[in-house]
């Protein structure tokens, strides 16, 4: 596995692996890895003769800067991990290099980014949308690998790929879970003991809600149930749980035939904020 630092050299590399005829993956990633993204990079190992894995703190896409001072960084403990999975290349970036200068330019996505991540962290997905674009230039990859447990951000990022006429096709793959159900997070690390001891209730409040649109129960039911169950456990803070459109994401008032539903929420541990999601088809 080479570990490549600059724009340059990552540019450079996968240009001699297009003229080679190889087909390149990319797994853009925040570091802090757990067994979510090394599925990513067993995925694209499967697909693509060169698999890409960015490893990048993007400032502009946390609207908290506490957050992003506090976000888990282990980039030794990351690249030990990455070779034995199938990473072929490792990019490490600096800010600097990401971001030569301050960008000006700015995304708007529409109605797709108005609700539940795009309503609570203003700015965040015009970051997103800033470093992924970046990212798909420097790489060039064919195919590039994204966790469903982010829903949101893969609607966001297929449609920047669509907008801009990226040549690329993205690929989603499901979130991986701890045994108690608890979706895997690079934040998890800063779960406390009693924070991480309530956190699997995430999950069960989803399957359970889930469990009710199979039934079809109201989706304002479903809301206010799942709600009322958070609310009570005093370790969790909850921000928001939607009964949305899995496509458009847009809240729903009743469920239409065909379409598939996903269930969002997003809640603070201890002062941890974690979200997690359950389509139900």
């Amino acid at each position: 596995m080479q570990i490549l630092t600059t724009a340059a050299e990552l540019q450079a590399y996968t240009e001699r692996a297009r003229q080679a005829g190889h087909r390149v993956g990319l797994v853009p990633t925040m570091g802090a890895l757990h067994a979510g993204h090394l599925q990513l990079v067993q995925a694209a190992r499967a697909e693509c003769d060169e698999v890409i894995v960015s490893i990048f703190v993007n400032p502009t896409q946390f609207n908290n800067a506490e957050d992003f001072r506090l976000y888990p960084r282990v980039p030794e403990a990351d690249a030990a991990l990455l070779g034995p999975a199938g990473c072929t290349v490792l990019f490490e970036p600096s800010v600097a290099e990401m971001y030569p200068q301050p960008a000006v330019l700015r995304f708007d996505f529409g109605e797709l980014e108005r609700v539940m991540e795009g309503a609570h962290r203003p700015g965040h997905f015009n970051g997103v949308a800033t470093v992924v674009s970046k990212l798909f230039h420097m790489a060039r990859p064919h195919r590039a690998y994204f966790g469903q447990k982010d829903w949101q951000q893969v609607a966001v990022v297929r449609q920047l790929v669509a907008d801009l006429s990226f040549d690329l096709e993205i690929v989603a793959r499901p979130t991986i879970r701890e045994v108690d159900g608890l979706a895997m997070s690079s934040r998890n690390r800063r779960l406390d003991a009693g924070a991480r001891s309530v956190a699997p209730l995430l999950h069960q409040v989803l399957a359970a809600a889930a469990a009710q649109v199979r039934q079809g129960v109201l989706p304002a039911q479903v809301q206010a149930e799942a709600n009322a169950t958070l609310v009570a456990e005093p370790l969790i803070t909850p921000e928001y749980f939607e009964v949305a459109d899995a496509q458009t994401l847009q809240p729903l008032n009743a469920y239409v035939s065909g379409r598939a539903v996903v269930l969002c929420l997003a809640a603070h541990l201890g002062g941890v904020r974690l979200i997690d999601n359950v389509v139900v088809e």
